[in-house]
């Protein structure tokens, strides 16, 4: 089984501090140099003076690889000759082991050559894919996902590409959770959709990348769906059932007002005592006044000026 690398701090020093011992070491190895020239006819002591000079002006040049400079919200994952060194996560300035190379596998990835790590939230967007709905629909969906690195260790050992990974199972995740909803609400109304229950779906989905993405050393703030539709092959027979749907539903709402209206009607007619219908005119009334409250078009009146009998 691979050993897990826990995140620790690297050993550092003030940069400032050590930026004054370098420029002493400098100073020292300039003065050996003066020395040597004054004991020029003294060949031991020029020897001895020129190679520890050019020793000293070495070490400050090795001793320059060791700055470190980060601003907020970065941090160095750094190795020494293969082996974990630690993380330096502070902003500021720092010195470090010289041998010591910082480790940002995702660099290329952010097409940026920097070895730093960036702690900043982030957000990925990816593109759209065509995945089956709980009844099988084929739909497309893309997901945004705001997240950040919590764990650097995790995030440059645990996996090959930290950025890479994290949109292979923003993927998977989608797959997963699109499999367990419709796309729109069935006939029962508390049953949850991808389309409906937007906040559901996001915790759900965010929860799922979560799990996934633990390993890595990566938090997830925010997870939403950002596209959904219905795949293009559908998308028409869809719409149609939507609008079939929508126009039904309308009717029924015509038919409950239509029905309440003539029945308001007739109960003034009775009540005030305007006129006296039989069971044949009333039902006659109301086909009349169904029909012009439930038509498309406008009615045309037709006046009978003789007996309605």
């Amino acid at each position: 089984m691979e050993k897990e690398i826990s995140e620790r701090p690297a050993r550092e020093k003030n940069g400032w501090v050590m930026l004054v011992v370098l420029l002493l070491l400098v100073a020292a190895g300039i003065a050996m140099f003066a020395f040597g020239a004054i004991y020029v006819n003294d060949i031991p002591a020029f020897a001895v003076l020129m190679v520890a000079g050019m020793l000293l002006l070495i070490a400050c040049i090795i001793m320059l690889c060791g700055f470190k400079t980060l601003q907020p919200n970065e941090a160095y994952v750094f190795t020494l000759f293969g082996k974990y060194y630690g993380s330096l996560k502070r902003d500021g300035f720092f010195w470090v082991n010289p041998f010591c190379a910082g480790v940002n596998p995702a660099r290329a990835t952010m097409g940026s050559s920097v070895k730093k790590l960036s702690l900043k939230a982030m957000t990925l967007n990816n593109e759209k894919q065509k995945v089956n709905d709980e009844e099988g629909n084929p739909i497309e969906i893309s997901v945004v996902v705001i997240w950040r690195i919590t764990n650097t260790a995790r995030a440059v050992f645990n996996v090959d590409n930290y950025m890479a990974y994290l949109s292979t199972q923003c993927d998977a995740a989608i797959r997963q959770v699109a499999r367990q909803y419709p796309y729109d609400v069935s006939t029962n109304g508390d049953e949850k959709s991808l389309r409906g229950s937007a906040q559901e779906i996001a915790d759900v989905l965010k929860q799922e990348i979560q799990t996934r993405a633990e390993m890595a050393g990566i938090e997830i703030l925010e997870a939403r769906i950002s596209h959904l539709a219905y795949a293009p092959e559908i998308a028409a027979a869809m719409l149609q059932r939507q609008q079939a749907s929508a126009i039904i539903a309308a009717r029924q709402k015509i038919v409950e007002g239509a029905v309440s209206m003539v029945k308001m009607a007739l109960d003034k007619l009775s009540d005030e005592q305007i006129v006296e219908l039989d069971d044949e005119r009333k039902a006659q009334m109301v086909s009349n006044l169904l029909v012009v409250l439930c038509g498309n078009k406008d009615a045309q009146p037709v006046v009978n000026s003789g007996s309605i009998y």
